[in-house]
């Protein structure tokens, strides 16, 4: 009886370790999808932060069924992005971040309009999205590296879209300061770095009709690489930041 009882135990791992090992056979992720969100006035790659506050890719892996579960990764600051680790399959995908959305939906959920791309990935692929930024930020000419070693910009702000619906008050306007070009609201130094914040339409409009000009605080900046970054934002959507390209100055 022991012997049976043993025989028939030790079949069961065999057929247990079988089953495992037919699991952890399956060849790990290796297709790559890459490509970029650009502004669509201006062709140029959209200015994001690094990390969560950014512009985030989506994908919707619709293979097997119509009811995916999302899956998400972080685009690179410039706008472009690349991942290297996806399983080969049929993916919808899309970007969202701070532009008008490509996928639109009306009150009761139901979608109305729809500018997501469906790739079938096996190897490599590349999507690129053309979007309409909430706010383009634009430099006039270069930092000024003050008599006190403070450093003034002068910078320009416009709406990216005629989208009545993406055309709310700017609510705070940020000039960030960081010793990495990685400059955004997730890395900046607050010493130095200035916020201003607004509550009305009317200082909206001032806004985006006029050069502006911020001087960072906290005295003089340290003697090293310093990197300068505008970002902006409006009351709408998930209320993320609209970006310049980072800046340095030398000869702090």
């Amino acid at each position: 009886m022991k012997k049976i009882f043993y025989y028939t135990a030790f079949c069961l791992a065999v057929a247990a370790f079988s089953s495992c090992s037919k699991v952890d056979n399956y060849a790990p992720p290796s297709s790559t999808l890459s490509g970029s969100t650009v502004d669509e006035g201006t062709g140029e790659g959209l200015q994001t932060e690094i990390g969560g506050g950014g512009t985030r890719v989506k994908l919707l892996e619709i293979s097997y069924g119509p009811n995916p579960v999302p899956q998400y990764f972080q685009s690179k600051q410039d706008g472009t992005f690349n991942n290297t680790k996806l399983f080969a399959a049929t993916y919808k995908v899309s970007v969202e971040g701070p532009f008008v959305p490509l996928v639109r939906t009306d009150n009761s959920g139901t979608v109305v309009s729809d500018s997501s791309q469906t790739i079938t990935l096996k190897g490599s692929a590349t999507v690129n999205f053309k979007v309409q930024p909430f706010l383009r930020v634009t430099w006039i000419g270069k930092p000024v590296l003050n008599a006190d070693k403070t450093v003034t910009v002068q910078f320009k702000l416009a709406r990216g879209t005629r989208d009545a619906d993406y055309q709310q008050q700017i609510t705070d306007v940020n000039l960030y300061v960081s010793n990495t070009q990685y400059d955004g609201n997730n890395n900046y130094d607050p010493r130095y770095s200035v916020t201003q914040t607004f509550s009305s339409q009317h200082q909206t409009d001032s806004l985006l009709s006029n050069t502006l000009t911020l001087t960072t605080k906290g005295g003089a900046l340290p003697a090293q690489d310093v990197y300068f970054r505008i970002g902006a934002r409006i009351d709408a959507g998930l209320r993320q930041y609209n970006y310049s390209t980072p800046m340095s100055v030398s000869g702090l």
